[in-house]
């Protein structure tokens, strides 16, 4: 059976038994909204699609203003990075850096510390006193309904920076599990050669629709969880300073595209910047990328998202990125391969202290605790940047997270800056070389575990495995 065979159709449904996902939720939920007419979905229910941004400003304390340039004596919509022409992001789901690359063990890396004995010895503990200690995945498929990585269940984990909330958080003990290189040859190819940042985090404590929110604009407007999207940011998202200064773009889709997370961009856009994944496939084929383009992945069936099975996940990455390597454009591409949140899969660094986007706070559930509301990251996610430029033998320890990808695009293009977040964000550029490009060649990476071992798709029929497996509780 092929790839193709597993994805979902277009109608909202998830893999077979599944039932509806969010996202198909969400769509049924938008074209109601369309259908009663409630408008461009401020929050006000009036259209907003400006883009106006304030002059560039510094404040005394050195910290750069929503409005501001990257290159201040340069007019904006300057490409001051010629030698990348494309910017392909590949943003998959819900895994902790732990999680998927812990046990990478590249030289500088921050991961996974291991025992005598080969295995990790992060622990956490149980409300009982007993011990879970980290363990392989089963197999490579997840549990339906955990881990959690709600706005409640990721600061529980968090605990004050203690990390030893994750198991009595609803994650469960499986938060606990990771894969190695043997579950996912080709990510860990990837990952062994072309740099990777082990500072890259997610933007929020929360969930996908927030993360995915601040890929697009550096904000989430106050989402902290997979609610209803409502509301336009005061100065526009990303793909309208691209429309204002002529830079082309797209969102490639299977089910459901990211623009979706700011309704009106999707609108706007639909079938014309907002396209079906076969036109990724056939624009890198035929050397016609646009300037900057998202390619999102189905979100029933190999996004990666629990309970789905992670080597189908790797399978579509895998024809991505080497549509991208085999195209004609590659020696001017740039692709960022990342995941929006942690997933509640745990990860031994504590989120650092960020700079709120904007003055917004969160929209928590009622009864809930806002805690550091914006101004704190989420947990790390794997990271790597994938062109003939990326700087060999190189793991980044600079601070990234969502907002760099907004911050990296500003600075080719000499945009103004939407929020707070994103103007004092860290580009991404220490991770490529523009004076010895490494990989003008593109490199041969592992193939992928479906590619290579077909029989990785039975545990989708016969479960992920017992959970935790025997002997890892103390």
């Amino acid at each position: 059976m092929g790839l193709k065979e597993f994805t979902s159709g277009a109608d909202g449904q998830g893999a077979s038994g599944q039932g509806p996902t969010r996202r198909g939720l969400l769509m049924a939920g938008l074209a109601g909204a369309v259908a009663a007419g409630t408008g461009a979905w401020k929050a006000d229910g009036t259209p907003r699609r400006a883009a106006t941004v304030a002059a560039t400003q510094v404040t005394a304390s050195g910290i750069r203003k929503p409005g501001s340039l990257p290159h201040p004596n340069l007019p904006a919509g300057t490409d001051t990075l010629p030698l990348i022409r494309h910017i392909v992001v590949l943003m998959m789901e819900n895994h902790s850096y732990d999680n998927r690359l812990g046990m990478l063990q590249r030289p500088g890396a921050d991961g996974l510390t291991l025992g005598k004995n080969g295995q990790p010895i992060e622990t956490n503990p149980y409300a009982d006193g007993k011990t879970q200690h980290m363990f392989r995945m089963p197999t490579t498929c997840q549990l339906s309904g955990q881990p959690s990585q709600e706005w409640a269940a990721s600061h529980i984990q968090y605990a004050g920076g203690k990390l030893d909330g994750f198991v009595e958080s609803p994650s469960g003990p499986v938060s606990m599990g990771y894969w190695q290189q043997e579950d996912q040859p080709f990510y860990y190819s990837l990952a062994s050669v072309f740099p990777i940042a082990d500072r890259y985090h997610c933007s929020v404590l929360g969930q996908t629709f927030p993360n995915r929110r601040y890929l697009l604009a550096a904000t989430s407007l106050g989402m902290v969880d997979d609610t209803f999207p409502l509301g336009y940011p005061a100065n526009g998202t990303l793909f309208d300073l691209f429309d204002k200064h002529g830079i082309s773009w797209k969102n490639y889709y299977v089910t459901t595209p990211s623009t979706l997370l700011f309704p009106q961009l999707y609108f706007d856009n639909f079938g014309k910047n907002v396209v079906p994944l076969a036109n990724f496939f056939e624009d890198a084929a035929k050397g016609r990328l646009p300037g900057f383009c998202i390619v999102d992945p189905d979100y029933a069936t190999h996004s990666e998202e629990n309970p789905q099975n992670i080597a189908l996940g790797e399978a579509f990455a895998y024809e991505v990125v080497k549509a991208v390597m085999t195209g004609p454009e590659w020696e001017t591409t740039l692709l960022i391969w990342t995941y929006d949140e942690h997933g509640g899969y745990y990860d031994h660094v504590p989120p650092p202290k960020a700079i709120p986007p904007d003055n917004i706070p969160p929209k928590v559930p009622a009864g809930e605790k806002t805690y550091d509301g914006f101004a704190r990251y989420g947990f790390r996610v794997p990271c790597a940047l994938v062109s003939p430029w990326s700087r060999k033998n190189y793991v980044s320890h600079n601070l990234f997270d969502h907002s760099s990808i907004c911050k990296l695009a500003e600075t080719k293009w000499n945009l103004p800056a939407m929020t707070y977040r994103d103007a004092n964000a860290n580009n991404m550029l220490d991770m490529l070389d523009f004076e010895r490009p490494s990989f003008v060649k593109p490199p041969k990476l592992a193939t992928p575990l479906y590619n290579s071992n077909p029989d990785a798709l039975i545990c989708g029929f016969t479960g992920p495995g017992t959970i935790p497996p025997p002997g890892s509780v103390t």
